[in-house]
């Protein structure tokens, strides 16, 4: 497994390896992997021919700080699996790279009613920071295939939303996993 820190980095990787015809899945985390992340690693091995797996845990999702501080960190272990499951390429910003400019300020991203059921309902900017970090992610990934857990299906459904709304749905595909 070969793993990146820096964007440019693993943008440059990439490009190499999609001119040589080769097609990128895509799963991003936050860490502290479990079963679930594991099974959209194996789809994304299964309809790709590079897996690329992130941990980044994104302070713009969190509307209580508290709630980033305690957020789980079990990097180890997190590899650990990784490698067992066969991942190719762990993508492993820190908030500076992945924040050049900072976190706040940007256009809000139309979500219409999506940010403010369910979930978002309760966590208000949350799916907001998700699509923050998502778009610049996809930025630097380029994948053709994007893998998301069932679980999650509103995130998954705010996700095709901003898929659209950066006018990309022609080159990823939103693979929905049962997790």
């Amino acid at each position: 497994m070969i793993v990146f820190k820096r964007a440019i980095a693993l943008t440059h990787y990439l490009d190499k390896q999609r001119k040589q015809g080769k097609m990128t899945g895509f799963v991003p985390t936050m860490g502290a992997l479990h079963d679930g992340h594991i099974d959209l690693l194996r789809a994304a091995r299964a309809g790709s021919d590079i897996c690329v797996v992130s941990i980044f845990v994104n302070p713009t999702q969190f509307n209580d700080p508290k709630d980033f501080e305690k957020y789980p960190i079990t990097l180890e272990k997190d590899i650990e699996k990784l490698e067992a499951a066969h991942c190719d390429i762990l993508f492993l910003p820190t908030v500076a790279e992945m924040y050049p400019g900072g976190t706040t300020g940007g256009q809000p991203y139309d979500l219409g009613y999506l940010e403010n059921i369910l979930e978002g309902k309760y966590r208000p900017g949350h799916f907001q920071g998700v699509c923050m970090v998502v778009h610049r992610l996809l930025s630097i990934v380029s994948p053709a295939n994007l893998y998301m857990g069932q679980k999650d299906y509103q995130q998954c459904m705010v996700i095709n939303r901003l898929i659209e709304l950066a006018g990309i749905q022609d080159d990823v595909r939103l693979n929905i996993v049962p997790t």
